[in-house]
């Protein structure tokens, strides 16, 4: 495994940070404090923080410097409909291409979820439902494709603290709905079919979501 630099470091560092909650929205990014902690120059400090700030982390206010971005749950809500679209497509893209070692790795994956549910490892939980779906869409043959999904999971990170949360409902589901997917993949089924089981996999997350903060909006009195 290679070594990660100083720029690496930081910019792991940073986004986990900012992805469990200990960095707030609207929190400043203090680079020299930063700079003690990890025992760095402000230089790999600040290129992790363009960096962020290229991924909808980190944004930079005047007169105050980098901030962590405000949380938009409606942009959570319609990214994971634009995911579910893309992803059912190059789930389909990818199918030909899946190879036995790959739904091996598939299957893997998934028993690996149930035990961090075991454990309330919602974290843990959404890191491997992530690489599930990305070891699909690698397969898609076509780089502007996989680079958008990869985008758009990015954005996703920015409130993947609530995002956690709410993966808890729907985590059993989840599972079931995975191993039907490497049913699909491992019989070679209809594409078609695998196409829009994966969409509809990416909508239900979706909907419940909103659901949810749809209810606590209303339960709290938020506009």
């Amino acid at each position: 495994m290679k070594k990660e630099n100083k720029q690496q470091r930081a910019y792991r560092i940073i986004k986990a940070r900012i992805v469990e909650k200990v960095y707030a929205p609207g929190q400043r990014i203090v680079i020299d404090q930063l700079s003690r902690e990890l025992a760095t120059s402000s230089i790999p400090i600040r290129e992790a923080i363009r960096q962020l700030e290229a991924e909808g982390l980190i944004e930079y206010k005047h007169n105050v410097g980098p901030v962590v971005a405000p949380i938009n749950e409606s942009e959570y809500y319609d990214n994971l409909k634009i995911l579910g679209v893309l992803e059912g497509y190059a789930a389909a893209l990818s199918a030909p291409y899946i190879s036995a070692a790959k739904i091996m790795k598939l299957k893997e994956l998934n028993e690996r979820m149930k035990e961090a549910l075991e454990y309330f490892d919602i974290h843990l939980f959404a890191k491997l439902n992530a690489e599930f779906h990305q070891l699909i869409t690698r397969e898609c043959q076509s780089k502007i494709l996989y680079d958008t999904i990869a985008g758009i999971w990015k954005k996703l990170d920015s409130i993947r603290g609530i995002g956690s949360t709410l993966y808890s409902v729907r985590v059993k589901e989840s599972i079931e709905e995975h191993e039907r997917i490497i049913f699909l993949l491992e019989k070679k089924s209809d594409l078609k079919e695998l196409e829009m089981f994966v969409r509809e996999h990416k909508f239900k997350t979706a909907d419940d979501f909103e659901r949810r903060r749809s209810l606590r909006m209303e339960s709290t009195g938020e506009n």
